[in-house]
């Protein structure tokens, strides 16, 4: 067998393993949860603008700001990306 399907069959043992709740090598990334609001703050931009910059309703925003919904996935991440760096990724974010 050559080395990429060796690579990959161990990764996809790995995978198997970590999915039974044994003992793995895999390494997971966990988002940390994130104060909507706080971040908003942080970029200076009202709620219209901020839902308009990151691609999201202002009703979902807002859900996410009073604490009745949790934002997951790549949203939970970009908002972390805010969190970190607010200035450079509204750099990134606001670049043609």
């Amino acid at each position: 067998m050559n080395e990429a399907f060796e690579s990959i069959k161990a990764g996809l043992e790995d995978a198997i393993a970590h999915s039974k709740g044994e003992k793995s090598e895999v390494k997971l990334f966990v988002p940390q949860p994130v104060n909507v609001k706080a971040v908003r703050k942080k970029t200076g931009l009202s709620q219209t603008r901020f839902a308009a910059t990151f691609g999201i309703s202002v009703h979902t925003l807002r859900h996410w700001e009073h604490g009745d919904r949790e934002p997951r996935g790549p949203a939970l991440v970009l908002l972390n990306a805010a969190d970190n760096n607010p200035k450079g990724l509204l750099k990134i974010l606001n670049e043609k």
